[in-house]
């Protein structure tokens, strides 16, 4: 299939509307949120039309809802692979459901068992660790970054993990770095020392394929509003572990799964819309199932054009993966600094030409750490609705900086 970006932009209502300059915006803070395709407005909308009640009523607009729901998880289920549609919860955001998802592992634990975290993961990974490390006497031990590249440091992981492992987290692909992880192989290793593993696919889900049987992971966590649709967050795990956990809620929810993760009333008008982005991607892959597949060599394109216009800016300094062989290796996520300006004042500049990039350390508190940047860096996130006349025109504007 040949990947029309014109096309794509026509089906995002947003990218058209001018900012109040009069010019139209280019959106590359698409790693904190992507605009939402038209499909996303019009299920919204159609559910506080036509079905907005809340689940398990015998009358209509109940049923319809309940109808709904499950339909959508059944098109969720099919864009990350995952075998049983009661294997995906929605929440408000990835954040809230892994810090459910960390406090009833925890109840699991014992003082002296063993959480691995790295140094690369938002902090949304890191902090509901942390935390029940801190309530329940774990011990906490990191995975490296190798600074030079912003990969993982693979000899850090396996050093860390010992017989006492119980808990493996791992991030899909950085927030802030772009780099995508071997998360196969390190779960396969923290499935072979008998530890239960949690993938943050935030970062990946808008840009690679998913598929959770592949990587053989226990959980995977990703939201909603990373790849075109509404503000929701999404869980899956293996139905048996989401069945016997000791998920904290009230006494008179459902206790099956995935009802037990789903704490109060859903979001239903938010779910609907994710079905619509789930259609979308469908429709953009040709009718074989969403999936962000049909943008992935368009946006490694996009990345290589990026990364060179970065290049020949004078006094910019990337971080990250930025040889053009090794595009596979990572998402269109870049992070700079720029020679005599913090990057708050450069993030300002761009945003009065009515570019959107994101500055500070994006809640990657570990990754600028350890890379001796505690005012963060500047990012740019490309996503397949961008083009490289928007990439040119970030490449006038920062010159206008030298």
């Amino acid at each position: 299939m040949t990947y029309d970006v014109l096309a794509a932009r026509r089906q995002f209502p947003s990218l058209h509307r001018p900012s109040e300059h009069g010019r139209t915006p280019v959106y590359f803070d698409n790693p904190a949120g992507t605009q939402v395709v038209q499909d996303v407005i019009d299920r919204v909308t159609g559910y506080f039309l036509t079905s907005n009640a809340n689940s398990g009523g015998t009358f209509e607009t109940s049923r319809r809802t309940d109808a709904m729901v499950e339909g959508v998880r059944a098109k969720v289920a099919r864009f990350l692979g995952a075998p049983n549609p009661h294997e995906i919860a929605f929440g408000p955001n990835m954040t809230t459901l892994n810090f459910a998802l960390s406090r009833a592992i925890a109840r699991t634990l014992k003082p002296g068992d063993e959480i691995i975290l790295t140094r690369m993961d938002h902090d949304a990974n890191v902090s509901p660790w942390l935390r029940i490390a801190a309530d329940h006497g774990l011990v906490v031990r990191w995975v490296d970054l190798n600074v030079e590249d912003c990969t993982l440091n693979l000899d850090s992981f396996e050093a860390a993990l010992t017989d006492r492992t119980k808990v493996v987290c791992i991030v899909h692909a950085s927030n802030a770095a772009g780099t995508i992880n071997p998360v196969a192989h390190i779960v396969a290793m923290a499935k072979a020392a008998g530890a239960l593993t949690v993938v943050d696919a935030v970062q990946s889900a808008p840009h690679i394929p998913i598929d959770v049987q592949a990587l053989g992971c226990d959980f995977l966590l990703c939201s909603s509003y990373k790849f075109f649709g509404p503000h929701l967050g999404i869980l899956w795990g293996h139905y048996d572990l989401l069945a016997e956990l000791p998920v904290y809620k009230v006494r008179p929810s459902h206790d099956e799964p995935p009802h037990r993760w789903e704490t109060g009333t859903g979001c239903y008008e938010l779910i609907a819309g994710l079905g619509g982005v789930m259609d979308y991607l469908d429709r953009m892959n040709g009718g074989r199932g969403p999936s962000p597949a049909p943008f992935v060599a368009y946006e490694r394109e996009l990345t290589t054009a990026l990364i060179t216009m970065l290049e020949h800016v004078p006094g910019v300094r990337i971080y990250g993966i930025t040889d053009a062989n090794r595009a596979a290796e990572r998402v269109p996520t870049v992070i700079f600094e720029m020679d005599g300006y913090k990057p708050e004042q450069v993030a300002a500049h761009l945003a009065a030409q009515d570019i959107y990039v994101w500055h500070g350390n994006y809640y990657a508190v570990e990754i600028m750490d350890r890379l001796g940047k505690p005012d963060g860096l500047v990012r740019v996130g490309l996503t397949h609705y961008n083009t490289t006349e928007e990439i040119d025109r970030l490449g006038v504007a920062l010159r206008m900086l030298t």
